[in-house]
């Protein structure tokens, strides 16, 4: 118990770390409780374990670098609920302990902002400073930083408290965040870590330039009361000059959960993110009461929102063309939060999912983030106005060439080839990325830049750039030392494995796994392209052998076939074969192996699995293919063994038992 309750700790201390100090959560708020429900129930179970202070902390201890201020009222947090039932059980909670009968309790409702908590003290009614939360008891000193923003009062009036604590959240809205985002290489993750970085700089003047905002809601210390209400509070906080979040609202118990539904439907249009709605005891007296418990008081709860799903408004289908012509639509969205990532594009997948689902701009959509990292539309929440339904395009919306669709395919594809500008960027693109020629420095957007400038059209393009540094030095976002990195990233891969320079290719349906068995089948650059030119030769040998190595099959022989007989890329090939070297695949056969370099076929049924015998002869130096021919070396026939087996016999083939096979692959 002990062990576990440790780990538990730990887990718990490391993600106060995160969210806190780093501004980068590692993991959700629905499992960070559920870490510390069951921290409590084993401390329940076992008081012998005793009580760890550690349960108790709050944040995160100030980060160095910052000046330490102390909380006269320390920085709590909140308890966190997620469902109707949930909040039931809150509110049943502040009934038993108050002895209060069963009439609705009074709350004061206010969207959770999802930024930085922040505390100004105002000492004879000037602002004094300002901290975060830091460990709930010290923060760090951010008052220069939060003096270059224009959002909060400098001076309270004659009547306020001489002395008072104000809590609020700085935030940065949606649109401010991707502007930011834009204008700089270091990209944030979401708004909540935007706003954290920027008000959280050991150089005010970085804070200054960015767009930061504020909301304040509640108090810490003050040396006389302010309002008997909490609702009443937050009007005094507007009448002194805050900004003070315009949904609140005074509600029932009753009303908690239409609200809670309101705001989570109203999520997607707001300019900031919320992760939730706060409820507040409005009366102040009861809170008093209530008081805390642990790190959080017991008047008030955060109903949070599903963190993997959001709803949002689907703006447009936008059509995206890919390096093989592949229309791919692509729904741009009103930004909004989905598991701690502002999400303003998802995946439509094809012309299909979007007439089943029956998606059209304007609506309201729900969204979700497929294994935390592509987002997906799911359904439509509410239709919009529909005024002009969505029809997939028939031709490119890049170059006007047609679009057509084969019928045993989903995908729509661009029929203008190498004439399409859309497919030549993408295919520049792949061909610099990482498992292709991995160029640092060669990005996306660079890759555009390149070819809009005139510098980039074809893949030899990119090793004679080197030719036009003193040209790319000075252009706008460039200088002498990134234009000579740039250089030195390209000049670096000159040399290439052949399974990467294939992958490289870009040619449809071969992707990485593809290219290491077409390599690893013909060995050498030279003898790949020798027998690809050979194989556009419907019946040939060479089309044969392609269309039976093992994994390859006669489709993606059909598209290599297809490739080669492109003059435009045969001549592509020998441009780029006379700028690099492409070394040989790697084998591993070894010399004393008699099945090093033989081709093989298996037939019939094997006492051991077939993928098995497949991976023993790969792994000796075999290469193994499904159909007979006159290059095969070796036919391991099985029992059953059909026309194979016969085909074998014809052309006077070795062929082998599995006895033998098992003997020459050393299974014996």
């Amino acid at each position: 118990m002990k062990d576990r309750l440790t780990t538990l700790l730990t887990r718990i201390a490391a993600a106060n770390e995160a969210y806190h100090a780093k501004d980068a959560p590692i993991m959700s708020d629905a499992d960070y409780d559920a870490l510390r429900r069951e921290v409590a129930d084993l401390l329940a179970a076992n008081p012998e374990l005793g009580d760890p202070t550690e349960l108790e902390q709050v944040g995160a201890p100030p980060a160095s670098g910052f000046a330490k201020i102390t909380h006269i009222v320390p920085m709590l947090s909140l308890d966190n609920v997620f469902s109707p039932e949930d909040f039931a059980e809150f509110c049943a909670r502040i009934r038993r302990f108050l002895g209060l009968d069963t009439s609705p309790l009074h709350f004061v409702a206010e969207p959770k902002i999802d930024g930085l908590s922040i505390s100004l003290t105002y000492e004879h009614h000037k602002f004094t400073h300002a901290a975060t939360r830091g460990d709930g008891t010290q923060g760090e000193d951010v008052t220069r930083n939060l003096l270059t923003m224009d959002c909060f009062p400098r001076k309270l009036p004659p009547n306020a408290p001489s002395r008072i604590e104000i809590r609020g959240e700085v935030y940065m809205t949606k649109h401010d965040f991707l502007a930011l985002n834009e204008s700089q290489t270091r990209q944030f993750a979401n708004p909540r870590n935007a706003a954290a970085g920027s008000l959280r700089q050991l150089d005010a003047g970085i804070t200054a330039q960015r767009k930061l905002s504020l909301f304040a809601y509640a108090q810490g210390d003050a040396t006389s009361p302010v309002a008997a209400t909490h609702w009443a509070y937050l009007q005094t906080l507007k009448d002194w000059g805050f900004d003070v979040n315009p949904l609140s609202q005074r509600i029932s118990e009753t009303g908690a959960a239409v609200f809670q539904a309101s705001i989570g439907q109203a999520r997607a249009t707001l300019p900031y993110d919320i992760d939730g709605v706060v409820y507040k005891i409005d009366d102040i007296a009861l809170q008093t009461r209530l008081g805390f418990v642990g790190r959080a008081p017991r008047w008030a709860i955060a109903w949070k929102f599903p963190a993997e799903r959001a709803t949002t408004m689907l703006e447009d289908i936008e059509i995206q063309v890919g390096r093989t012509g592949a229309l791919t639509p692509r729904a741009k969205l009103t930004p909004v939060n989905v598991g701690g990532v502002l999400v303003q594009y998802a995946t439509l997948h094809n012309e299909d999912e979007i007439a089943r689902k029956d998606f059209c701009p304007g609506d309201v959509v729900e969204l979700q983030r497929a294994g935390d990292v592509i987002p997906q539309l799911i359904r439509v929440v509410t239709p919009g106005p529909r005024h002009h339904p969505f029809a997939f395009p028939t031709h490119c919306p890049v170059c006007a060439s047609l679009a057509v669709r084969d019928s045993d395919e989903a995908v729509r594809r661009c029929t203008g080839g190498l004439t399409c500008p859309a497919q030549i960027i993408e295919r520049l693109i792949h061909f610099c990325s990482r498992g292709a020629f991995d160029i640092e420095g060669m990005g996306d957007k660079t890759v555009q830049e390149f070819y809009e400038a005139g510098l980039l059209k074809s893949a030899p393009d990119v090793f004679k750039l080197p030719s036009h540094e003193a040209e790319i030095a000075t252009r706008e976002g460039w200088g002498k030392l990134s234009a000579a990195n740039l250089t030195a990233a390209i000049e670096a891969r000159r040399s290439i494995a052949l399974p990467r320079f294939i992958f490289a290719l870009g040619i449809r349906r071969i992707g990485e796994n593809n290219a290491k068995l077409l390599a690893r089948h013909y060995g050498s650059y030279a003898n790949w392209r020798t027998n690809m030119q050979a194989a556009t030769e419907i019946g040939s040998d060479a089309r044969l052998e392609l269309g039976s190595i093992s994994g390859v099959g006669p489709t993606i022989a059909t598209d290599l076939a297809a490739f080669f007989a492109e003059p435009h890329n045969i001549a592509t090939l020998d441009e780029l074969a006379g700028l690099l070297t492409i070394t040989d695949a790697p084998t591993a056969a070894t010399s004393t192996s008699p099945l090093a370099g033989k081709t093989i076929v298996f037939t019939g049924t094997l006492s051991m699995a077939r993928p098995e015998a497949k991976a023993r002869a790969e792994a000796l130096g075999a290469k193994v293919t499904e159909s007979v021919s006159k290059k095969t070396d070796y036919v391991v026939v099985g029992e059953d063994a059909g026309s194979k087996a016969k085909k074998a016999i014809e052309l006077g083939l070795v062929i082998l038992t599995e006895a033998q096979f098992r003997e020459m692959a050393e299974l014996v």
